[in-house]
């Protein structure tokens, strides 16, 4: 007859293989879904520019973010970290990213919204290269899911340009 120690020991290392498995075949499930997130992101006023007595210029932004990001919820999502980035070239760095906006999203019913906000985080480039620059407006999300590894994706809004003079 076996122990009350080692029926034990059997019993945990059963329940954690199953709770193992059944943890890798929700990860996997989530592979089948293809989410379709839509997104618009307006700017609707330059409210200044300017450059700083340090000499770096810095843009406040008054934007318009609707989005739909209900298909990134699975019965596996957490939550969704979204955000809106600047994103630009200069001659010292193919990709400047500032980010302007940022927000969680804890459910399904709260993924499809409409915000109208100033930028949140300072628009700030460390020089005189933001001048007549034309920039893009970018979406990112990462989906943080109950078990498995996180998913991140964006959507890229292109044709924005910064006025030549500071205002």
């Amino acid at each position: 007859m076996h122990s009350i120690g080692y029926r034990a020991n059997a019993l945990l290392t059963f329940a954690v293989t199953i709770l193992a498995l059944m943890c890798a075949i929700v990860s996997l499930s989530d592979n089948l879904n293809s989410p379709s997130p839509t997104a618009q992101v307006q700017v609707l006023n330059i409210n200044w520019f300017q450059k700083k007595p340090d000499g770096d210029d810095e843009v406040s932004l008054t934007l318009n973010i609707s989005s739909n990001l209900q298909s990134l919820f699975t019965w596996n999502t957490k939550q969704v970290f979204v955000f809106v980035a600047a994103e630009y070239e200069t001659s010292k760095n193919a990709l400047n990213q500032v980010s302007l906006w940022d927000g969680i999203i804890p459910s399904k019913e709260h993924a499809k919204f409409w915000i109208h906000t100033t930028n949140k985080y300072r628009f700030v480039d460390q020089g005189s290269n933001l001048r007549g620059r034309d920039f893009n407006l970018t979406l990112h999300w990462h989906v943080m899911p109950k078990t498995g590894k996180m998913f991140a994706d964006k959507i890229v809004m292109s044709g924005y340009r910064l006025p030549e003079a500071y205002r």
